[in-house]
């Protein structure tokens, strides 16, 4: 006589992603890195507002699927491709902008505050002097706080080729501010 061994319910599947916790945490990341993208404030909100549209209109299954990382992953790839069809149309890219007070300690003097600015500023127009792809991988990591694997998932790279961009990237940076 056999014995049934007794079978484990199927798991539960995860709990959808709220929208608004979505919004709260991953918007000032997503508006930076479509700034960047874009170069303009408005085209920034209009993309990661159809960001989050998107998500919204995912069926609530695919939602409770987008748990963790996958859902800043997924969060980024949809802005960035917003981003590049939005791109396709006007064939141009922006630097990212940053009014002072997002840069500057308010508590800090004046001439701390301007050597912020000044350090800043010098920082980013290196950064729009590396490649494309360095640029994005540096941005996805320092600006969106990505992981690798996210990274990687957002520019269809491989985990190890996104390592190799951000070294050669900081390593250039690193050359072009000792000068």
């Amino acid at each position: 006589m056999t014995t049934a061994t007794p079978t484990a319910p199927p798991p539960n599947p995860p709990d959808p992603v709220d929208p608004t916790d979505a919004l709260r945490e991953h918007e000032p990341g997503l508006l930076r890195y479509a700034r960047h993208l874009t170069g303009r404030d408005a085209v920034a909100r209009e993309v990661v507002q159809d960001t989050l549209t998107r998500l919204l209109e995912q069926p609530v299954d695919k939602r409770g699927e987008l748990t963790g990382g996958r859902l800043k992953a997924w969060l980024y790839t949809v802005c960035r491709n917003r981003c590049f069809d939005l791109g396709r149309k006007d064939r141009r890219m922006k630097p990212l902008t940053l009014a002072p007070a997002q840069v500057a300690d308010p508590a800090a003097g004046p001439a701390a505050q301007a050597q912020t600015r000044e350090t800043h500023d010098a920082v980013l127009r290196e950064v729009a002097g590396l490649p494309g792809d360095q640029q994005e991988a540096l941005r996805l990591k320092f600006q969106g706080q990505l992981s690798y694997a996210e990274i990687g998932e957002v520019m269809d790279a491989t985990v190890p080729r996104v390592g190799y961009l951000i070294h050669r990237g900081l390593k250039a940076l690193r050359e072009r501010l000792a000068d």
